[in-house]
């Protein structure tokens, strides 16, 4: 039933930072996780096969019986899961976080929502890649940031680019530079180590706290695993990670490791959002970590999504006309399409969901116009046998849009 507002809109009521607002791509994304007929190469989804449903039955009984299961909890996480990540960073990593400096979310998401909250004020600049995650995108801009994109390549983003940036614009500089530098979404591609190195020592030059997701991280396909910019360089860097993609994203659990007077300032920034992340998954974690189970269960992950990897790979290079690009990931989710310039991805959405096959243009993953001719595939969750098919009904479309032939 509609609600009388009498003089004001909804609009009128509506916060200034959600005046055009671009979030809708995650809604569509999620939704799409619903009952559809679609072959839906949109969103990232872990697949169900790679959740440790065995370990967490065995679990659950142990786990039920403890006070803290179904109490509050201190807000920067419970003790004992603190303790093990942070012994599984120092071994992983070469760097153990110290006291408050590293504290567990309700998600990849809320602790990048934390951040913008407690770094960013109106008219504030963030740089981040171009492309990039459109859910910290949409976070910044709601935080109404001046953000700059940054091009990336072959070696992930360009620091020479970012640099020079900084040197042609020398008013106030940026407060952050989000970057995703392992198997990035959306395109897949990692930072070098040498550009890690340039970006960190920028960071420091410029007074910039880099923010480091590292969401699929652990999620490589080839056995690299280059220094993470936390281990590089904690002083200046704020990590923000995600256990959706290596434990399950049912039980909504993230951590940051950063400064500790950062961290100080995020769990009072938590004491008004959730005001501590869930005690009963997060014992549930802690206890699949100690058991051993969580690197097998990421070993068993790595060739699960390296073999579908390899199915969208060869697909596009079977489908996809010679004229168009598309990156192979090292690791992660996702491949990025580009089509010739006159393309655009977004006009197309009705064509290719008529064949029954989605995506997500790129538009979604720039602060600016750009992206019209670009697109994200993302391969973790479709069917095997679906990944072939979904990709030649999409190079179709593709073919057709650019006026080509459609087959390399």
């Amino acid at each position: 039933m509609p609600v009388d507002l009498g003089s004001r809109s909804w609009e009128q009521l509506f916060a200034r930072h959600v005046a055009g607002d671009t979030g809708d791509e995650i809604t569509a994304i999620l939704d799409q996780a619903g009952s559809t007929d679609a072959i839906a190469l949109s969103g990232g989804f872990p697949h169900p096969d790679t959740f440790p449903r065995a370990a967490l039955a065995e679990s659950f009984p142990r786990v039920i019986g403890d006070p803290a299961a179904l109490q509050y909890g201190p807000t920067a996480g419970l003790p004992g899961l603190r303790d093990w990540f942070a012994g599984r960073l120092g071994a992983q990593e070469g760097v153990r976080p110290g006291d408050g400096e590293l504290m567990i979310t309700s998600g990849g998401m809320e602790g990048l929502g934390l951040i913008t909250r407690c770094l960013l004020d109106a008219g504030d600049r963030v740089v981040v890649e171009g492309p990039t995650f459109f859910g910290a995108l949409v976070g910044f801009q709601r935080a109404q940031a001046q953000v700059d994109a940054v091009p990336v390549d072959s070696e992930g983003l360009d620091v020479p680019a970012l640099e020079r940036l900084l040197r042609e614009r020398p008013g106030a500089a940026p407060k952050l530079v989000y970057v995703i530098p392992d198997h990035q979404n959306p395109t897949g591609l990692s930072l070098s180590v040498e550009r890690r190195r340039e970006l960190v020592a920028l960071a420091r030059r410029y007074g910039m706290l880099i923010v480091e997701d590292v969401a699929y991280r652990e999620l490589g396909f080839d056995g690299e695993l280059r220094p993470s910019l936390w281990a590089l360089a904690p002083d200046v860097v704020a990590q923000v990670g995600t256990f959706a993609k290596t434990f399950t994203p049912g039980i909504r659990m993230g951590w940051i490791a950063a400064p500790a007077p950062l961290i100080a300032q995020l769990v009072r920034a938590k004491q008004n959002t959730d005001q501590c992340t869930g005690a009963l998954g997060q014992l549930l974690l802690e206890d699949y970590g100690r058991s051993g189970r969580f690197d097998q269960g990421i070993a068993f992950s790595r060739t699960f999504y390296r073999a579908r990897r390899d199915l969208m790979t060869a697909a596009l290079s079977a489908h996809l006309p010679e004229e168009m690009r598309f990156t192979r990931p090292g690791g992660g989710f996702f491949s990025w399409v580009t089509a010739p310039g006159h393309v655009d991805t977004v006009a197309l959405q009705a064509r290719a969901l008529a064949e029954k096959v989605t995506y997500v243009p790129g538009r979604a993953f720039y602060p600016d116009a750009r992206g019209g001719n670009e697109l994200r595939l993302a391969f973790s969750r479709v069917p095997d046998e679906k990944i072939s098919e979904g990709v030649r009904k999409l190079a179709g479309v593709l073919a057709q849009a650019a006026g080509l032939r459609g087959a390399r």
